[in-house]
């Protein structure tokens, strides 16, 4: 007899696109909040109770993806999926990532204010800009900018 695989459901929020997972009948937005569907049949249930959702317009696109317990954590076994539930790679001040601290392993921490020094002169800018990556030249927004 095979095991079986452990899977989340997941779909986008409608209503600003948000990524969400299934828990108990609800959408909730981290993925350590998710209930884990341990069997075809409550997977197939959970999907089936989320098309009443993408019927009223709630989410779009719900799907299962496979997940692995690796000690006391859930981890989503799709590169995809693991992407999806921690926000843009690129950038780790912006997005979901800026408010939950890895939301696959479960760290959670309180959003952080920046305050972007330049130089060494102490003078604060826009916390909002960007840093450069060359740190004497000061922020993004400090560089010249093409006119249209």
């Amino acid at each position: 007899m095979a095991a079986s695989v452990l899977q989340v459901l997941t779909a986008n929020r409608l209503r600003d696109g948000d990524v969400v997972y299934w828990r108990a009948g609800a959408w909730v937005e981290a993925f350590v909040d998710a209930e884990i569907l341990p069997d075809k049949p409550q997977a197939d249930a959970a999907l089936a109770g989320a098309s009443d959702d993408v019927k009223a317009r709630r989410v779009v696109n719900p799907y299962l993806f496979p997940v692995s317990v690796e000690g006391d954590r859930v981890r989503a076994v799709e590169e995809r999926e693991i992407v999806r539930s921690e926000g843009p790679s690129v950038r780790r001040d912006l997005g979901k990532q800026a408010v939950l601290t890895s939301p696959s392993w479960g760290g959670r921490t309180a959003q952080r204010s920046v305050a972007v020094r330049v130089g060494g002169s102490g003078e604060s800018k826009n916390p909002h800009s960007t840093p450069s990556p060359y740190p004497e030249r000061g922020t993004r927004s400090d560089l010249p900018t093409r006119g249209r």
